[in-house]
């Protein structure tokens, strides 16, 4: 593990103890985490929505890497919806800066890190029923169309944890210039998941296992933790299975890694296996 990155952590520690769930502490969290790598914050507007993110862009027409966000802090418990979907703690943004690729980029999902006061839009099924829904797919798309016209890059490798493996699907199953897919405990059938688990389906999404076929020549990984609890490896599984025959799509089982913890310290090497058919 790099010296950086233990400097991270250590920051991370400090401003997460002991108030984990203050609003304030998360954005400072990854504001320490972008600053450290030379990552630049931004705010885009669509037509929706005004995602907020990372970004370190040395040149263009090259491939961009982007890092699509998870759930967040979305649920307080089972039954108590969170005031504000901002992660608890930015590990997929950390991974993002492990990331060599020239172009990264690191995007939040609706209504993390933004002032929820100054937008009309930010009702919570966003960041639950509606989580996957038509317009949350359609604000990333208008916003993978803005970062190729204003840095006229060459395609997009995706990279979705969680929730934003959902949205990397969904994403990459309407778009000609996704050159590759990875997601990391990727809740790639939310509607068999929530079935299996005894809670409120995703009335509002739509879901990507429904879409499997669409990506069936894209290259794809799909990574899961062997300790993963709030996404078993069964889900990639039949996801992979759905795409159907062929090459492109794998699963890939990580030992010892569950489905938050244990990502920081397999990440640098991983994120240089490039997805290829």
């Amino acid at each position: 593990m790099s010296r950086h990155l233990i400097g991270i952590l250590l920051i991370l520690v400090t401003i997460t103890g002991c108030s984990v769930k203050s609003l304030e502490a998360r954005r400072d969290a990854a504001m320490i985490v972008a600053k450290e790598v030379g990552f630049s914050p931004f705010a885009i507007s669509t037509d929706t929505f005004r995602l907020a993110g990372f970004s370190k862009l040395i040149q263009k027409k090259v491939p961009v890497t982007l890092y699509i966000e998870g759930d967040g802090f979305a649920w307080v418990n089972r039954r108590t919806v969170s005031s504000n979907p901002t992660p608890t703690k930015p590990m997929l943004l950390v991974m993002a800066t492990m990331d060599d690729a020239k172009n990264v980029i690191y995007i939040a999902r609706p209504c993390q890190y933004i002032d929820l006061s100054e937008e009309e839009i930010c009702d919570d099924k966003y960041w639950t029923s509606h989580r996957f829904s038509e317009v949350v797919i359609s604000s990333y798309v208008q916003i993978l169309d803005g970062i190729t016209e204003k840095y006229d890059s060459e395609g997009f490798h995706l990279v979705g944890f969680s929730g934003g493996g959902a949205i990397a699907v969904l994403l990459a199953a309407r778009r000609t210039d996704v050159l590759s897919l990875r997601t990391i405990g990727g809740n790639l059938d939310h509607a068999a998941l929530n079935k299996a688990k005894r809670v409120t389906p995703l009335r509002g999404s739509l879901n990507p296992i429904a879409v499997a076929g669409m990506v069936k020549l894209l290259p794809q990984i799909h990574y899961i933790g062997s300790e993963d609890k709030v996404v078993p490896a069964w889900v990639s599984s039949a996801f992979v299975k759905a795409v159907g025959g062929g090459t492109c799509a794998k699963k890939i089982l990580i030992s010892g890694v569950g489905h938050a913890d244990g990502w920081l310290g397999v990440w640098r090497q991983l994120s240089r296996d490039i997805p290829r058919c």
